[in-house]
């Protein structure tokens, strides 16, 4: 690739250990809150994922567990509302943390000059704290789902941060977790990474150009040092 002038970065699963033990805890507390029995364990938490954004997820499975299409839909945006509060103060709390590595990944890129941004569906109201708490101010553009209703695997959150910053696609390296994420990022003209979690270490990532076991993997942490000048 060309001189590599700006990281895009996912948030969830890929900057943060956010699904498991953040947002999944956050839906079953909002779930308890409202009367509901519903309740997704770890196992079938990881098999909604392939819906991307928290909604339309909700209204997923509301459906397919006996309420009418009208009814989901309007459960699903009250939930998802109160799922959000409940996100922004477990992140307050401490309770989601930067995946091994992320620190140091972004500290290297920062030193290097290489400009870092945010492509994520999930909502702004949540992002944005977690980013600030986790990292500080370090990303220069930080595109959500708030603002791009097409979500992954669309490229249009991808397409969103490259026409703000005026990055070339091919200065660019998108860095994804699963396959949706790769797929947008590979649809929008970028070079992908995929550092896979538990979650995705199944998903089909075979559009990344590098495949790698979480960011501190050597192939990914040497992939970066090859093209920073090391």
């Amino acid at each position: 690739m060309s001189r590599l002038e700006a990281v895009i970065f996912d948030v969830d699963g890929t900057l943060v250990d956010s699904e498991r033990d953040g947002h999944r805890v956050a839906f079953n507390e909002a779930f308890e809150e409202a009367g509901l029995t519903d309740y997704w364990d770890v196992d079938t938490y990881g098999q909604l994922l392939k819906i991307t954004g928290g909604a339309k997820r909700l209204a997923f499975w509301l459906e397919n567990n006996g309420r009418s299409p009208a009814e989901a839909a309007g459960l699903a945006k009250r939930l998802h509302k109160r799922k959000t509060h409940i996100m922004r103060r477990l992140i307050a709390d401490g309770h989601v943390q930067a995946r091994p590595g992320a620190h140091q990944l972004v500290d290297v890129l920062e030193a290097s000059g290489v400009a870092m941004h945010v492509a994520t569906t999930g909502t702004r109201a949540w992002v944005e704290p977690l980013l600030k708490h986790a990292f500080g101010d370090r990303f220069e553009t930080v595109i959500t789902g708030t603002e791009v209703s097409d979500l992954k695997p669309s490229p249009a959150v991808y397409l969103e941060v490259l026409s703000r910053t005026g990055c070339l696609p091919e200065r660019a390296v998108a860095v994804e977790d699963s396959a949706n994420g790769v797929q947008a990022a590979v649809a929008a003209g970028l070079c992908c990474l995929a550092a896979y979690n538990s979650y995705t270490c199944n998903d089909d990532l075979s559009g990344a150009t590098l495949v790698a076991d979480g960011l501190t993997d050597p192939a990914l942490v040497g992939w970066f040092h090859d093209r920073l000048g090391g």
